[in-house]
């Protein structure tokens, strides 16, 4: 093919999308405004070979020195018939041709003449317009008055001996208004047309957003393998604009049509393969570091939005986003890209462990958090390694994250905990235990109960212990509190009462009222602890105080 034949192709193909174009937007539209200029350079660029080209209109298509260089057998935005049924046979473009002029012919073709109120047609719009380097030939036939010329019409078009009954369907289409179509079909756009699509996201509107991805989806199947990768890069950097502008809603938008995309089956496996990895794009560090940025300058994102974008994304969005959370400010920020690394993380509980080895703390903790949220009894041999952190509240936050997923292990690393330096650490290990509810658990803590070291310990830690020892209320407990309600000692007794009151406690927490007959020979005892703790053991029991 010539080079000039493809600037001609060039140039008629750039009718059909500069018709819709000027139709859709206002003339200081910027996108308006540089479609005339781009297709005003394409007639720049021909003329360069010669000083003026030729197009010959027929039905259905167009010549350029007897070289097709448009065809379509369809009804539908059937450029060739939409000249050819208001009589045009020829049209020719000179050296010389101006902006204005150019401006003013896709004017006139894009008038929508099956809707609008016109009194005139092209060629009369044409001759109004008295264009110095436009020339057109018009089939004089179809301007004129007279009555008999439709018939004619349909005679002649009965005689031809070739495409008869697309001619004459041609015909008939041409001159019943109503049959006109009204719908704009998507034709392929250059790089030049995707690049304006893209400074409409400026708009700032969720609707325009998801049509252009629409039509952008469209111009994927439209193109060739080839250029795959060009629209896959363009459909890339229209994402991270998207996602710079906070605009979750279309963000979200895109990844799910994307995935509809790659499922549909005349989607070809080529054209699958670009859509994932368009994906796993959104997922990227460069992508979610701008997101990052919008999250934390204190736009307002709604967490539903946020949701339905994070649903859509793959694993590989895990590690930016926990490189994200160790920079985040806001707090509400902080929640948000928890809330999606609790979703992401059940993709890949083994990359979201690795941020356990963070070196700071808060990430640490927070990693924590999501797996216990996740509740994957895999991350347990990863959080055990971190039972010993340096820091007490990550020791704190591992230790509940044991409690409510268990697992082997977790009950030797929960015993160990008891005896940490740390009153909290040990308080969030001994609710641990509770929490896990196991005969093993409560042996545990009988256990230590049991142990003479137990009695020095401050009598509200005494009181957790037995708080937590009241939730399992079997009999083997409770056989467990009689004996240390009824135990007596002669040397440190004031500890001793200490554990008689707390287990007159728990008998009341229990619930059990076979305890009632024992409780009363204690309220009236003389150690004014023990005498408190068992009445209020009694009133619960007899009342539900």
């Amino acid at each position: 093919m010539s080079e000039e034949l493809k600037k001609v192709k060039d140039i008629v193909q750039s009718f059909q999308r500069s018709k819709k174009i000027l139709r859709m937007y206002p003339s200081n539209n910027p996108i308006y405004l540089t479609t005339l200029e781009n297709d005003h350079k394409r007639f720049k660029e021909f003329f360069y070979y010669r000083d003026e080209f030729t197009l010959k209109i027929r039905q259905n298509e167009m010549f350029f020195d007897a070289e097709q260089v448009y065809f379509n057998p369809e009804k539908e935005d059937n450029l060739a018939l939409f000249f050819f049924k208001d009589g045009l046979r020829e049209l020719t473009f000179r050296k010389g041709l101006s902006y204005e002029e150019l401006e003013d012919f896709f004017k006139i073709i894009s008038l929508d003449f099956s809707t609008e109120v016109l009194d005139d047609d092209i060629v009369t719009l044409f001759w109004e317009k008295d264009f110095q380097n436009i020339h057109y030939v018009v089939d004089e036939t179809v301007l004129s008055d007279d009555e008999e010329y439709e018939a004619r019409a349909m005679q002649e078009l009965e005689n031809k001996e070739s495409d008869e009954d697309s001619l004459l369907k041609a015909y008939e289409d041409a001159f019943r208004e109503e049959e006109v179509i009204k719908e704009a079909s998507i034709v392929p756009l250059s790089d030049k047309d995707l690049q304006l699509l893209l400074k409409e996201l400026e708009k700032d509107s969720q609707d325009k957003a998801s049509k252009l991805v629409d039509l952008l989806l469209e111009v994927f199947r439209m193109q060739s393998p080839d250029d795959y990768s060009d629209l896959a890069s363009f459909f890339g950097g229209a994402f991270e604009y998207i996602v710079q502008r906070g605009n979750i809603q279309a963000a979200a938008y895109t990844l799910s049509a994307l995935k509809q995309f790659a499922e549909q089956k005349q989607t070809d496996e080529e054209a699958r393969r670009h859509a994932r990895r368009m994906i796993l794009m959104a997922g990227s560090e460069s992508v979610l570091m701008l997101l990052g940025e919008v999250l934390d300058s204190g736009q307002e994102v709604e967490e539903k939005l946020f949701e339905d974008f994070v649903k859509h994304l793959e694993k590989n969005a895990i590690v930016p986003f926990m490189k994200i959370l160790g920079e985040l400010k806001s707090i509400h920020a902080r929640k948000l890209v928890i809330d999606a690394l609790i979703l992401l993380g059940t993709k890949d509980i083994v990359t979201l462990a690795r941020g356990l080895n963070d070196s700071r703390w808060y990430v640490v903790r927070n990693i924590i958090y999501i797996l216990r949220k996740i509740g994957d009894k895999r991350a347990v041999d990863y959080l055990l390694k971190t039972v010993r952190h340096g820091d007490i509240r990550v020791k704190k936050e591992v230790i509940r994250a044991l409690g409510e997923l268990g697992g082997g292990g977790v009950l030797q690393a929960l015993r160990e905990c008891l005896d940490d330096t740390d009153a909290q650490v040990r308080s969030a290990a001994l609710k641990a235990l509770g929490n896990i509810g196991s005969e093993a658990a409560k042996r545990i803590t009988m256990n230590k109960v049991s142990e003479k070291e137990f009695r020095d310990k401050e009598f509200e830690e005494k009181k957790e212990y037995f708080e937590v020892l009241s939730r399992w209320k079997d009999n083997d407990l409770y056989e467990f509190l009689v004996g240390t309600l009824k135990k007596k000692s002669f040397f440190r007794r004031a500890k001793n009462y200490e554990n008689r009151a707390c287990a007159a406690y728990c008998l009341g927490l229990m619930g059990k009222k076979d305890a009632l007959s024992l409780l009363n020979k204690y309220k009236n005892d003389g150690n004014k602890l023990l005498r408190e703790y068992a009445s209020t053991a009694i009133k619960r029991l007899e009342y539900g105080q």
